[in-house]
């Protein structure tokens, strides 16, 4: 399967929202619902680098279940509210490091006002969609480098120090992969809650077998993330820069003949999954200039048409539909 080679200027940037799927751009001044946002390290930090037992006992009564999500899954010091633990978190508090990282925190973030603004337009779009659901309270902390964003029933936690921006010096001290790096940006943060929450909210189906199934599910996802933030550049939605993503749209119809002329889409081979699926400089056994996630990219493209196809599918229906190769088979896909 012969790829295109991307030209400078073969395809306007215009193209690049030619799918955008007006649908999702739904009129959401009539909900007011508000997030409760936590600055969870200014609380943390403000107890200093050797607080008393006392000192964390009372910050995880205000805030039981981030503290325990935080200090077991996050930061694996245990219990806040035992002995191991306690002397655990001040170790964490007092480390040089830790206090590095709360500074270029606070320079990269004096102010959480932008990131707030839309996080709750994120939540309204939710709202909008699944007026049933609960709203999350959401934690911003500092995890030292250990997650970007978390969830659990009720909670999201976004870890600052994972979004420094692409010169920060941390990462190439950490030698963090470029590709990692660049995703590492204040602009992700919407991005990457819309994700993580929705993976939280639709898990995938237990029967999810084959690469086929990873690509419609992690498309399902991506679509989730356009109805949270209809307004958002497909560079951040998808991490993708414009020339990656002018690249998968040149060559989206070789993309998809290689994986059917190979077989693939039925492959239940984990390492096919994970090639097609997973984060990477580039796509293993596609072109040098592809992103990583191409599948991801494909299977969000047969999302749209699917969901452009049959109008009467709701979001709701999309994210609790999994049966994948009936909507392969509704979107008739075949890039040409």
């Amino acid at each position: 399967m012969r790829f295109l080679k991307l030209l400078a200027g073969f395809l306007p940037l215009l193209l690049l929202g030619s799918c955008e799927n007006n649908r999702l751009k739904v009129n959401i001044s009539h909900i007011k619902d508000e997030i409760t946002f936590v600055r969870f390290y200014e609380e943390l930090f403000s107890l200093g680098s050797s607080p008393e037992f006392e000192d964390l006992r009372d910050l995880r009564s205000r805030h039981p279940g981030f503290a325990d999500l935080f200090s077991f899954r996050i930061l694996r010091t245990g219990s806040m509210v035992d002995t191991s633990g306690w002397l655990m978190m001040r170790q964490f508090l007092s480390d040089s490091t830790t206090h590095k990282i709360r500074q270029a925190v606070n320079k990269q973030f004096p102010s959480l006002a932008r990131q707030e603004k839309d996080i709750t337009s994120l939540f309204r779009h939710y709202r909008y969609h699944f007026p049933e659901k609960s709203l999350p309270e959401v934690f911003f902390t500092v995890s030292g480098f250990n997650e970007s964003v978390f969830t659990a029933e009720g909670i999201v936690g976004i870890s600052l120090d994972k979004y420094l921006g692409s010169e920060c010096e941390f990462y190439s001290l950490l030698d963090l992969p470029q590709y990692k790096i660049r995703r590492m940006n204040p602009g992700m943060i919407p991005s990457d809650v819309a994700y993580t929450w929705g993976m939280t909210e639709f898990p995938i189906s237990p029967g999810a077998t084959t690469l086929l199934d990873h690509m419609i599910y992690e498309g399902k996802l991506m679509y989730f993330s356009e109805a949270m933030l209809p307004r958002t550049a497909d560079t951040l939605r998808m991490g993708f820069s414009a020339r990656q993503l002018k690249w998968c749209a040149v060559n989206e119809a070789h993309m998809w003949n290689y994986l059917v002329e190979k077989e693939l889409l039925f492959s239940t081979r984990q390492m096919d999954i994970v090639r097609y699926i997973n984060d990477g400089p580039t796509t293993n056994g596609f072109p040098l200039e592809s992103p990583g996630r191409t599948g991801v990219w494909l299977g969000r493209q047969i999302i749209r048409l699917y969901m452009k196809r049959n109008p009467e599918v709701t979001l709701p229906q999309l994210m609790s539909n999994d049966h994948y190769l009936e909507i392969l088979n509704s979107s008739a896909y075949a890039p040409q």
